[in-house]
């Protein structure tokens, strides 16, 4: 018996011991958020220049309300960008990106080629999304792109609260730039005007469309 309170006692004095080694370490290695707006040192701000999309680690997509009860989301496969980072001064960012409207994918088959008709996207007239920013915004701890959205001919003026996740050097000294950023859109500003009410009211497909970009920057390293 004394054996078995001995062995807890130590396992418990392990984990607690653990607990405060885990919390001292957390509290001295900052977050790249709380280094970003700490005014940290460059290696942990990247380098300034032309970060274009890494389409193979970067997405591009929309969730969509279905008859009030689930989100259904899609992307758009084909896209090309540019973030142009400032280190010096984020506000002097800019980003803009192209986004082919054939290329929508909401792993329905079907679906997808109701979306590229006349009912949604009409991509025979309408080939490209497009967004190009204006400026960028900093408040507090919140960074918010603010820009034009092409879709369907109209232009209209969108902001994204966005959030740069950090940088990092692959293997091949290439500088990669992580960003974040989502936000909401009414598809009838931009002529999607599809879809009606259902027997109880409720609307077939939300107004509301939530756009979410997950994107990867390259800059290669400079050359010699």
């Amino acid at each position: 018996m004394k054996n078995k309170l001995f062995f807890s006692a130590a396992i418990a004095t392990i984990f607690a011991v653990s607990l405060v080694i885990g919390f001292q370490s957390s509290a001295k290695n900052l977050s790249f958020e709380e280094n970003f707006f700490a005014g940290g040192e460059k290696k942990e701000m990247g380098d300034s220049g032309a970060y274009s999309f890494d389409k193979a680690h970067s997405s591009i997509g929309f969730r969509v309300r279905h008859m009030g009860l689930v989100d259904v989301p899609g992307y758009f496969r084909d896209f090309d960008g540019t973030i142009n980072y400032d280190a010096k001064d984020v506000t002097k960012s800019t980003v803009e990106f192209t986004a082919k409207m054939t290329s929508v994918d909401t792993g329905v088959a079907g679906r997808d080629k109701h979306l590229r008709s006349a009912d949604f996207f009409e991509v025979e007239k309408y080939a490209d999304m497009t967004f190009k920013s204006t400026s960028v915004t900093k408040k507090g701890k919140v960074l918010t792109l603010n820009g034009e959205l092409t879709m369907k001919g109209v232009k209209k003026a969108v902001s994204f609260p966005i959030n740069i996740t950090g940088f990092v050097k692959d293997q091949r000294g290439t500088m990669k730039m992580g960003v974040t950023a989502e936000t909401v859109i009414n598809r009838r500003d931009f002529g999607v005007n599809y879809g009606g009410n259902m027997p109880n009211g409720v609307a077939m497909l939300s107004d509301n469309i939530t756009v979410v970009f997950q994107i990867e920057g390259n800059l290669p390293p400079a050359k010699k």
